[in-house]
Formats: structure tokens, C-alpha cells, sequence
């Protein structure tokens, strides 16, 4: 899904899996190539962000209000009810304060509104509403009482969610990860915020300030106001640069893996990650098994088999690094799915002057 824009106006474009009307097309058939989404209830022009989760998605209007639609028998659109949705509906619970940014993970969804409170509606089998008291799954978002820091950035995992305060404070909650985190590492203690129903600060933090979060299935990373990124989580696929299979509490990542620069802004697919640095270089590393990192290249037809499999050895190996991608130097936007990217690169185009001399004159 993406807006495309020309001039002062925008359309929102849908294609791909379409199996709950996640497309907001009216529809559940799959869609191969980018279709427009014309039933909306307001001008598309106002859009501002869109995102999506498992099988939902969500666009946040400029005027903070979210419209849904999708897979929704937990409740993630927040609608009040548990019928699947095939076009964008307004999720009118939630209009007295605006919405100034949505996360969606695999079944529920977090909303974050102007005064720094947060909501969240969907399933809690894994305590990843970040309300104990909410059994099984909330229709209408619900408030996040327990959380009394006002908070700035939100990002969502496939059964956690991770909340940045004003403060530079990180907190996490659902034990997804620390399900999985038991399995890999059954003779380590478990942290405590990995463990936790409702908000629970992440330690690490207290000597730095953290601004942002993004989110994969199982890990997490964070940036600093000085332009550092700690990671923890899973690291099946090296994603978090750390010999552990494991991290179970944040480690930073040096910035002589970027070069030298400070990164500005993150983000986050399923086992891969992404970063633009301070002089809009973007680097990618993790799994790239299926191209997510934009720089492998496969091995060639004709190959022996002994020299293949040499080379695709060679090829996960180096990937585990974070290495620049040149076509996406400049990217104004960027976003990650679960094993894609989708980027927004202005084209420069470099104007050579060739002179030619006609008749006595200098054209072009």
C-alpha cells in the first residue's frame, strides 16, 4: 500500500494479499498490481500516514483522525465489533483527541494521541494491549492507564509493543519475545520487561535519552538523541550485530558500523534493519534471503554447484553487516513490511552543457 502524489494531490494505491479486505477495496481478492482506493469519506489529500499489521490496516489522516480496515476478529480496528471490514471506516471511539501516530502488530493495534496517552485494542493473549485487566481480546481502544509518562513514539512487534517517553524513557510490554527469548536461552534469567503485561521500563536508558523505536517480530531498536542505536531481542538472523543469539537487555551498536556517522532515523522489518545516517547514506542489514536489503546479488546460472553454494555462504555471511545502499542515498521516506521496503527517492538530474558552434553560435 502507498500514496502516490501529484502535485497537491494524493491517492492512496493498494495491491498484494487481500485475504481479510486489509486493501480497503471493497473486496477480499488478491490484488497484483496497485489499484486506487476510491471509497474513502474524506479528501485524500489529507492523508498522512499509513500502516499496517498482520492482516489490518490503518491511515492516519492530517487532522489525527485513523480510518481501519481488515482482519478483525480480535477487535485490532477498534470498531466495537469482531466483523472482518473491506473499507476504510473511521474509528469514531477515538475523535476527541487527536491521533498523531498508530502501530499495528500481528493481531492488535497501540494509538498514541496528541496529549502523550496511549490506547490499544485487539488481542491480549500475550499481554500486548498493556492492560492486565483486558481478558482476551478489547473491541474499543482502551486506555493504557498504568503508563503516566507522556509519551512521544510508539512502535509495535508481533505480540509486544514498545512506548518512548518525553522523558527519553523506554517501555515494553506482551511477552512474545520472552517466549521465544525462553526457548534459545533456557539457562538465563529472563528480564523483567520482557516478561510484562503493562509498561515496563527498559533499563540501559539512564545516562541517554532515547527519541524513537521501530520494532521486528522479536527485536527491538532504539535512537538516541545522539544519533546512537541500542538493540535486544532475538538475533536469529544477526540483525542486532551481537555473537548472542539472544540480547536480552539493550547493547549499543558502534558507529564504526555506519562509518563514523550518526543515524537519524530507524526502521524495522520482521529480521532486518534499516538506518539513514546523518548525510542521508541508508544501511541495511539482517536476513536478506529474500532481497530485503536491496544489495545482494544471487548467484549465477551456470555456476558449479560447490562454487554456488561457496558464494551464497559468502553472500549470508556479508549481509550480517550493515553495508549502504547507493540507489537509496537521499531517501525522503522510507518503509518496511515483514521481509520488503518501499522508499520515496527524489531523482537529481545532472544537466551536462554540450556547445556546438553553428553558424558562429553557442546552442545547446
Amino acid at each position: 500500500m502507498a500514496v502516490c502524489r501529484r502535485d497537491a494531490t494524493r491517492t492512496l494505491l493498494a495491491w498484494g494479499a487481500n485475504s481479510y479486505g486489509q486493501l480497503g477495496l471493497g473486496h477480499k481478492n488478491d490484488v497484483l498490481l496497485p489499484k486506487a482506493v476510491k471509497s474513502f469519506l474524506f479528501n485524500q489529500s489529507c492523508i498522512k500516514n499509513i500502516t499496517g499489521g498482520g492482516g489490518h490496516s490503518a491511515v492516519l489522516t492530517d487532522t489525527g483522525e485513523i480510518f481501519f480496515c481488515g482482519q478483525n476478529k480480535d477487535g485490532q480496528l477498534g470498531l466495537g465489533h469482531t466483523e472482518d471490514v473491506t473499507h476504510f471506516t473511521l474509528c469514531s471511539s477515538i475523535c476527541d483527541c487527536p491521533v498523531i501516530q498508530v502501530a499495528c502488530g500481528w493481531d492488535y493495534t497501540v494509538i498514541l494521541v496528541g496529549n502523550g496517552q496511549m490506547f490499544s485494542c485487539g488481542s491480549n493473549s500475550f499481554g500486548q494491549l498493556g492492560i492486565p485487566d483486558i481478558s482476551g481480546r478489547c473491541t474499543i481502544p482502551a486506555m493504557i492507564k498504568s503508563l503516566q509518562d507522556k509519551i512521544i513514539n510508539i512502535a509495535a512487534g508481533l505480540r509486544h509493543a514498545v512506548a518512548v517517553a518525553e522523558s527519553g524513557s523506554v517501555f515494553q510490554w506482551g511477552i512474545g519475545m520472552a517466549l521465544q527469548a525462553k526457548r534459545m536461552c533456557q539457562e538465563k534469567n529472563i528480564p523483567s520487561f520482557l516478561r510484562a503485561k503493562e509498561p515496563c521500563k527498559v533499563p540501559g536508558f539512564e545516562n541517554v535519552k532515547v527519541k524513537s523505536v521501530a520494532s521486528g517480530s522479536h527485536h527491538v531498536v532504539s535512537l538516541t538523541d545522539d544519533g546512537d542505536l541500542y538493540v535486544w531481542g532475538n538475533n536469529k538472523h544477526k540483525q542486532l550485530l551481537s555473537k548472542d543469539s539472544v540480547v536480552l537487555e539493550p547493547q549499543k551498536i558502534e558507529a564504526h558500523y555506519f562509518e563514523g556517522e550518526k543515524i537519524r532515523r530507524i526502521w524495522s522489518g520482521w529480521t532486518h534493519l534499516v538506518v539513514q545516517s546523518e548525510t542521508e547514506k541508508v544501511f541495511t542489514w539482517g536476513r536478506g534471503d529474500y532481497g530485503q536489503l536491496g544489495r545482494s546479488e544471487m548467484p549465477c546460472e551456470g555456476q558449479s554447484k560447490d562454487r554456488k553454494g561457496s558464494t551464497e555462504h559468502h553472500l549470508k555471511e556479508s549481509s550480517y553487516a550493515p553495508a549502504t545502499v547507493p540507489r537509496l542515498s537521499g531517501a525522503s521516506e522510507i518503509a518496511c513490511g515483514s521481509e520488503h521496503n518501499l522508499a520515496i527517492v527524489a531523482l537529481i538530474l545532472s544537466l551536462v552543457l554540450l556547445y556546438s558552434r553553428i553558424e558562429g553560435n553557442s546552442t545547446l
